[in-house]
Parts: C-alpha cells; sequence; structure tokens
C-alpha cells in the first residue's frame, strides 16, 4: 500500500470505466460515478431528454385530477415516470437486457397514453395537455 506525505492512512488501487486504474482512499466512492457523468456529457442520450420532458407533462396534468379519478391518476404517475427510469437503466446495460428495458419504457408509454386517453374521455383532464403529453410519448417511442 502507498503512503502518501501529508495524507495518514492507507490507498487502495480501483479500476475506472474510462481510464484503468486511479487511487482513493477507503470508504469513499470511486470515481466511477464521476466518469460515468462524463461519459455521458460527451455523448447525450436524446430520448431520455424526451422522456423526461414526457413524463413532466404527464405528471403535472394529472397533480390536479379530481379524488374519484386519484386512482387512474396514480397510474399515470407510475408508467410515466417508469420510461425514463427503464431508458436510463437499459442504457448502461448491454444486450437482452439492455433491450428488456426498453422494451419496458416502450409499453409503459402506451399504457401512459390509454390512461390519459381514459381521463380525457372521463373528463379529468383537458384534451389540449393530455395531447402534449401524449406527442411527446409518441416521439419516444418512435426513436
Amino acid at each position: 500500500m502507498a503512503e502518501n506525505a501529508g495524507v495518514k492512512g492507507r490507498f487502495h488501487r480501483c479500476a475506472t470505466l474510462d481510464s484503468g486504474l486511479l487511487t482513493h482512499w477507503p470508504g469513499c466512492m470511486n470515481t466511477t460515478e464521476e466518469s460515468m457523468h462524463q461519459a455521458s456529457l460527451k455523448s447525450r442520450f436524446e430520448v431520455l431528454d424526451i422522456a423526461l420532458q414526457a413524463a413532466g407533462t404527464a405528471i403535472a396534468l394529472v397533480s390536479r385530477v379530481s379524488p374519484k379519478y386519484r386512482s387512474l391518476a396514480d397510474q399515470v404517475v407510475r408508467s410515466a415516470s417508469s420510461v425514463p427510469a427503464n431508458l436510463a437503466e437499459g442504457n448502461g446495460r448491454a444486450g437482452k437486457d439492455r433491450l428488456y428495458h426498453f422494451r419496458i419504457a416502450y409499453g409503459s408509454a402506451k399504457e401512459v397514453e390509454v390512461h390519459l386517453r381514459l381521463l380525457v374521455g372521463a373528463g379529468a383532464v383537458e384534451q389540449c395537455g393530455a395531447n402534449e403529453a401524449i406527442e411527446f410519448f409518441d416521439r419516444v417511442r418512435a426513436m
């Protein structure tokens, strides 16, 4: 183990995703998250940005739903938040696991559309707000 002047304790060697070995203090997180963040800044995952916008639009829309339709609104929140979550997780995976998460995101985007259409039909949300969210989710599914 290496000693460093002015710093007491032991250092461990840790691999990172981007550049081999890096030294850090025990008990602290290694730089893997930092490296992943830097990599994500270089290559944007555009569909995730659109999915976040879609989810935010849908969730804001149903936040004002009357208690009579609260359970349906809760389904919108769950399925809408599932889309960007599964896209982000899938983007960090490979192979069949990656495709699995992308398929879940696709299905959740379809689910949001159906729930919003039901809420529009019941008069619980405005058509124009629902259409805006649905258009965002359509873009996500097309990508």
